[in-house]
């Protein structure tokens, strides 16, 4: 810094901002993805500065591998960027190619002459290691590919054993793309970028068609369907929607995108206009041919699934949830909500028990003080949220077992034994350690419902945990409300 700043005296020095650089890097890796549907950004040495794309049959849009790569370096360094890139058959390869040599195009056939006369820097490992490499005298990977393995991973650890083999394809490296993976898409380029939500929702609904056509041809359908906006600021736009159903309509698919956009129309934003509109479906099931005949089934479950689909895109998927059922004896433990559109049969277990139950339960049960006869008896007085309530008729008692799989059982590292006495000059030996959970007990735990009313009608679900004469006192609960 003391150089430049005798050779620039007015330099301006700041810190830098390695989050905003990472989050800014992220977005401008998201904008490539209108070349290759898989980009990623590398997360070593640096959080941002290298992208990598996965070309796979993406490589004859752009007329071949050469013209793609020069397409791709072109329009950045016409951006004012100082870029480099490689394709190569390996992500190890292609890295050190674009770094370390001129920017070529690398064949499965001519990967072992290239990587060897790269530096062994090229293999993306630390500068410990490198100045270690350098101390042996070892400054090609050539050279250290002919070196036994042992000793260099005793030296070196694995990592330098997994880089080498990752470069030349020995092991595959994985990419973690950072937008969803899409295995169908279709796409719009515009001369001139549109700006207006109404020109993106009516491409969208012609892109919708299109795709529908390439998901019909494959005999396919799709649950969850992204919508990309490439803006000409490098920019990405994301929307997605999911649907209960397998589907390839491509009216209800539009339509989902067109609540979610009035939902989120005040944070849209083209910037200086979209160039670039891309509709992609991902998870694929397989889909016949729609039956529309006299003898078709038509129970009307396909227009509610439809209407939840639309609910839940344009109020959000948990806002629109419904009741399923769960295989547990204890009624707060019976049924939970959950998003209409992740569990799809609304079917009743065979072996569900047929038990009068009130509609309305308390969200937990509630303590009440109750009076009876005799002990084992019906309820004959309730006191609950301190007022009372004379019971002139009841039924029960339904008896719920205790769900012993649930319950904590005491944690015991050591087995109990009791401690002898220390001989003389010997120091008193620590007991072993035992965990304060409670043993379970199932008396404990075990309920006796009642049906109850008073004497104005009103009607309670009331029980008994545990049991008189035990050694706890029982205690009652309220649990829910008939109607």
């Amino acid at each position: 810094m003391a150089d430049a700043r005798a050779l620039v005296p007015t330099l301006i020095v700041r810190e830098m901002d390695r989050d905003w650089f990472e989050a800014g890097f992220a977005d401008f890796a998201d904008w490539h993805s209108n070349a290759s549907p898989l980009v990623a950004v590398m997360q070593d040495p640096s959080k941002f500065g290298d992208l990598v794309m996965d070309t796979t049959g993406v490589d004859h849009l752009f007329g071949g591998e050469p013209n793609m790569l020069r397409t791709l370096l072109t329009r950045l360094r016409a951006l004012g960027y100082t870029v480099a890139g490689s394709i190569a058959p390996t992500i190890g390869a292609a890295w050190g190619v674009s770094h370390y040599a001129r920017s070529q195009i690398v064949s499965p056939d001519t990967l072992d002459n290239v990587l060897d006369t790269l530096p062994v820097a090229a293999l993306r490992l630390d500068q410990k290691q490198l100045a270690t490499l350098a101390q042996m005298g070892l400054k090609t990977i050539g050279e250290l590919r002919t070196r036994p393995r042992k000793p260099l991973q005793a030296r070196f650890g694995q990592s330098l054993i997994l880089r080498l083999d990752q470069a030349y394809g020995h092991v595959l490296e994985r990419m973690n793309p950072r937008l969803p993976q899409t295995e169908q898409f279709a796409e719009r380029r515009f001369a001139d970028p549109i700006a207006l939500l109404d020109d993106v929702l009516a491409t969208t609904k012609d892109l919708a068609i299109t795709l529908s056509h390439q998901l019909e041809k494959q005999g396919q359908g799709a649950q969850s369907f992204h919508l990309f906006l490439y803006r000409v600021d490098h920019k990405v736009m994301t929307l997605s929607v999911n649907s209960a159903r397998v589907t390839r309509d491509a009216h209800h698919i539009s339509q989902l995108f067109v609540h979610r956009a009035d939902r989120l129309s005040a944070e849209y934003d083209p910037g200086f206009g979209i160039d670039m509109v891309r509709l992609s479906a991902s998870s694929l099931d397989d889909l016949g041919e729609a039956q529309a005949s006299a003898f078709s089934l038509e129970d009307g479950t396909q227009d509610l699934d439809q209407l939840n689909d639309r609910l839940a895109s344009r109020l959000g998927v948990l806002s629109v949830v419904r009741t399923q059922l769960l295989p547990s004896h204890m009624p707060e433990r019976a049924a939970r909500l959950v998003p209409v559109q992740a569990c799809q049969t609304f079917d009743r277990p065979d072996h569900w028990p047929e038990m009068t139950r009130p509609l309305r339960l308390l969200p937990s049960p509630e303590r009440i003080d109750i009076s009876a006869e005799v002990p084992d008896g019906l309820p004959a007085l309730m006191v609950w949220r301190r007022l009372h309530y004379r019971l002139v008729k009841g039924a029960g008692p339904e008896r719920l077992g205790a769900e012993w799989w649930r319950a904590p059982e005491r944690l015991q590292l050591a087995p109990e034994t009791q401690p002898k006495e220390p001989a003389e000059g010997e120091a008193q030996l620590a007991l072993p350690y035992l965990s304060p959970l409670p043993l379970f007990v199932p008396d404990d735990a075990t309920r006796d419902y009642y049906s109850v009313e008073d004497e104005v009608g009103r009607r309670f679900w009331v029980f008994r945990q545990g049991f008189y004469g035990g050694h706890t006192h029982p205690t009652w609960y309220l649990h829910g409300l008939f109607a």
